[in-house]
């Protein structure tokens, strides 16, 4: 019979296995199971496309192993720990994102959309916090973004309702929100179709909500209308209240002002 230890799935928590428990987790589109034994960590995962509507992560801990075809991976155990803690991670990748519907910024005028993009997952384990394993929490779809097949970026792609309302954002554990600020100093309308979001420039943090949150990032359209000015904060929103850090930038900038081409920021 299974042994619920904690209703609710937790970024940076220690968990605690004995010999033979396996802990079941659920949420976004996967489920995987970690399994510890005397001198290895299991891990084995499925994903799901069709369980969407979920807003919780839910866990438990038993003895049970799943049933069917689902892949097992191995992995010696680092140290005699029994720990295991899960961190989330942006994409290793810029993330295009496509509102459902066309946004027009009239000229001169600027507005801040609230974007929630997929996270990473890390599996750490032991004393030493060695890391098994990392993976989507969803099966990301890739897109090319550049002015030519030579030139620009692969990068995930990720549909949106572009928010202008952070209420209206959904708030899961597996989602982290970026406030983009776009300031249209052209003089004529600018049509905001897609976006490519920079991820692996941007630390992650968790409010005391345990919302996953980004710094706030401001893409400035010059007049010229040949460049764009995009900039990541190095504070948080204070929409986001108070946060810890829970993961650093994959990429370091070396400037807090990046330039990019219009066509390379806006696809």
């Amino acid at each position: 019979m299974e042994q619920v230890q904690d209703d609710y799935g937790r970024w940076y928590h220690p968990y605690h296995l004995e010999s033979g428990q396996t802990q079941k987790h659920e949420l976004s589109e996967t489920r995987f199971w970690v399994t510890l034994l005397d001198n290895e960590w299991q891990v084995r995962w499925e994903r799901d496309s069709g369980e969407t509507d979920w807003t919780e992560w839910r866990q438990s801990i038993s003895h049970v192993l799943p049933v069917g075809e689902v892949k097992t991976h191995r992995f010696v155990r680092p140290d005699d720990g029994n720990q295991i803690i899960f961190m989330p991670a942006l994409a290793d990748r810029p993330t295009m994102i496509r509102p459902y519907q066309p946004l027009t910024i009239p000229a001169g005028r600027e507005c801040t959309i609230y974007v929630a993009t997929l996270v990473w997952l890390r599996i750490l384990v032991g004393r030493t916090q060695t890391q098994l394993l990392e993976m989507p929490l969803a099966e990301p779809s890739l897109t090319w973004v550049g002015r030519s097949t030579m030139d620009g970026d692969l990068c995930y792609t990720a549909p949106t309702f572009a928010r202008l309302v952070l209420d209206a954002v959904p708030k899961r554990p597996w989602r982290v929100i970026t406030p983009v600020n776009i300031r249209n100093r052209r003089p004529e309308p600018l049509l905001l179709e897609r976006f490519s979001l920079p991820t692996p420039l941007l630390p992650l943090y968790r409010n005391d909500r345990r919302q996953l949150w980004t710094p706030k990032v401001t893409v400035i359209c010059e007049t010229d209308i040949a460049e764009a000015r995009l900039k990541v904060s190095s504070k948080m929103p204070v929409e986001a209240g108070e946060c810890e850090m829970l993961a650093a930038p994959r990429t370091r900038s070396e400037r807090g002002v990046l330039i990019k081409t219009l066509d390379r920021i806006f696809g």
